[in-house]
């Protein structure tokens, strides 16, 4: 540790470490638009420079290396004149349409603006004629609101290893964009959104389902009905200013009904559903000398990223949809049939905390006799918009509970919304499926937690199964890349798109610090530990809808409705 001066006080600092980290870690805010945490600096806006005794020029303080005794002054008249200047030139020659624009309330851009007193134009610029992109499901790109942080592209390129975007253009006309300018929908995008979560200003967003959703949920000839997602209840209290950290599953769903959704269930149902169907396909390839290692399939990014980099890997995917296309099926086939309902009224929405989920329900295979299993899907940042709306308060709602079969679940379905939860689900299960008998242990801490990549061994009567769990898709890259190269020992990879897992996906709230993530993921194995079915096979929904329906796990009617085959897809490089 060293000392240095800042403000006149004196701070200890680590050697060799970025002044911004040591004014955060001191508490002292200085304002920047391009940093991201645990990537190198870049110092692209410029926002952050402070005044450095012995330095002639203000110094950008997330790329300036801390040393013995410096002298630094955060908020000199110099440095706040600099960042105001920085404002207001962005501001010259961005839209004027922050009344209509989806950040309004959260844009960054507008927020400094106001913390800086930006409260006139002083510089008049030339509008940029950039046209917005509309092509992706998932993602809209409008190119006239970037302020060229570069955050998009360093998330994309460093943390996803996608790198479906990048700067081109230069001077004035410089831009962030796909290979020559081409709409997302034909580029290696995997729709993560990690991109939205990341950006400042309005220029990423996603592709808006509200629209629809209300416009069914004001048909009185319609049927809707809401799945929510394992990650929703520990998330969507933080949108309406509560701390990170509350479940909120039974005013969730009282929240849902009182939107007008008819019926309610729970995307952990079909998890648990899918830990039968995974399972099982996991233990028949073991026994039968399958392809290993099996990978599982509930990201749709994921999924897409297979597709386009690994296409060599596909036989390796579980052939079971994700949990959302699961129960979308089963709302339009068992339960419509159930309830003596004609499947072309019923209007099917996922609430969900995932961007890619747009994608994944507009895909041909999920779909039937011209119906799609899932017709719209709501993040969770859009579903506390439409609560807001309709002026409701997730505070004001008394806990309700699902509505049934579809609606029960065990906590193994649960944590499927952490980096993690599927694996130690499906170990459970498949435990239980080879021999009869459930762990001794449940919990399985070897998958638990916020590392990119874990491994672990388990002892299956002899039988020892590794496995490995990885989330973000440059974890993934890398293992993969092993796996393409001949590495054998391993039986079963889940993989999540999203760092962290779902609690951390591209739906979440904006701009969400680690602190919240750990807090979400420290949530979910709270009720896992709390409630008393922590079992997929021991979840009695479960079985009712496989004695009343299904059949058995692997049946002829379940690969029918939970299952699918994926296929290698072509991108513009």
């Amino acid at each position: 540790m060293i000392n240095i001066e800042v403000n006149n006080r004196q701070v200890q600092a680590k050697e060799n470490e970025m002044l911004l980290v040591t004014l955060r870690r001191e508490g002292i805010h200085v304002p920047t638009m391009c940093h991201l945490e645990d990537l190198s600096p870049s110092g692209a806006c410029r926002l952050c420079v402070v005044e450095v005794a012995g330095h002639p020029n203000l110094v950008p303080s997330c790329s300036f290396p801390v040393y013995p005794d410096m002298k630094v002054q955060t908020h000199s008249p110099r440095a706040l004149k600099a960042r105001k200047t920085i404002i207001e030139l962005l501001l010259s020659n961005h839209p004027d349409d922050c009344l209509y624009c989806e950040r309004n309330n959260t844009c960054q851009l507008r927020l400094m603006a106001e913390e800086m007193g930006v409260r006139a134009r002083r510089f008049r610029g030339e509008k940029n004629n950039f046209h917005k992109d509309i092509s992706s499901p998932s993602i809209v790109r409008d190119p006239a609101k970037c302020v060229l942080c570069g955050k998009c592209v360093r998330i994309c390129e460093e943390v996803q290893a996608v790198a479906a975007i990048d700067f081109t253009g230069r001077g004035s006309q410089a831009q962030v964009g796909p290979a020559f300018n081409e709409g997302l929908n034909v580029s290696s995008c995997v729709n993560c959104g990690q991109c939205i979560r990341v950006c400042p200003t309005g220029a990423l967003v996603e592709h808006s389902h509200l629209a629809e959703v209300e416009m069914a949920l004001n048909d009185p000839e319609m049927i809707v009905v809401a799945q929510h997602a394992p990650a929703i209840s520990v998330t969507l209290a933080e949108l309406f200013g509560d701390k990170p950290g509350r479940d909120v599953n039974g005013a969730l769903v009282t929240l849902l009904r009182k939107l007008g959704f008819d019926r309610v269930f729970d995307t952990s149902f079909s998890a648990d559903l899918t830990i039968m169907e995974e399972g099982s396909e996991l233990v028949h390839r073991i026994k039968n000398g399958g392809v290993l290692p099996m990978m599982t399939t509930c990201s749709p990014g994921w999924i897409k990223y297979v597709e386009q980099t690994f296409p060599d890997l596909l036989p390796n995917l579980s052939t079971c949809r994700s949990p959302q296309q699961m129960l979308g099926a089963l709302i339009k086939s068992f339960y419509a049939e159930r309830e003596g309902i004609d499947p072309s009224k019923i209007y099917s929405v996922s609430i969900m905390p995932c961007t890619a989920k747009k994608f994944e329900a507009e895909r041909p295979e999920f779909s039937r006799d011209g119906l799609a299993d899932v017709d719209a899907v709501l993040t969770t940042r859009e579903l506390a918009q439409l609560a807001r709306r309709r002026g409701l308060n997730l505070a004001d709602m008394e806990p309700e509970v699902a509505d049934n079969p579809l609606g029960s679940r065990s906590t193994a379905g649960k944590l499927f919304g952490g980096s993690g939860g599927v694996m130690e689900a499906a170990l459970r299960s498949a435990f239980f499926l080879l021999t009869g008998r459930n762990l001794d242990e449940l919990k399985v801490q070897a998958v638990r937690g916020l590392d990119g990549v874990k491994e672990a061994t388990i002892d299956i009567d002899g039988l020892m199964v590794n496995v490995a769990v990885v989330s973000g898709l440059e974890n993934a890259r890398v293992l993969l890349e092993e796996v393409r190269a001949g590495r054998k020992d391993l039986h079963f990879i889940e993989v999540m798109t999203c760092p962290g897992g779902c609690i951390n996906g591209g739906g979440q709230p904006i701009e969400t610090d680690i602190e919240a993530v750990k807090a979400r993921m420290k949530l979910l194995y709270q009720i896992d530990r709390d409630e008393s079915v922590r079992l997929s096979h021991e979840n009695k929904a479960v079985q009712q809808v496989y004695q009343e329906f299904l059949g058995e796990p692997l049946s002829e009617l379940s690969h029918k409705l939970l299952h699918t085959h994926y296929d290698p897809r072509e991108v513009l490089k």
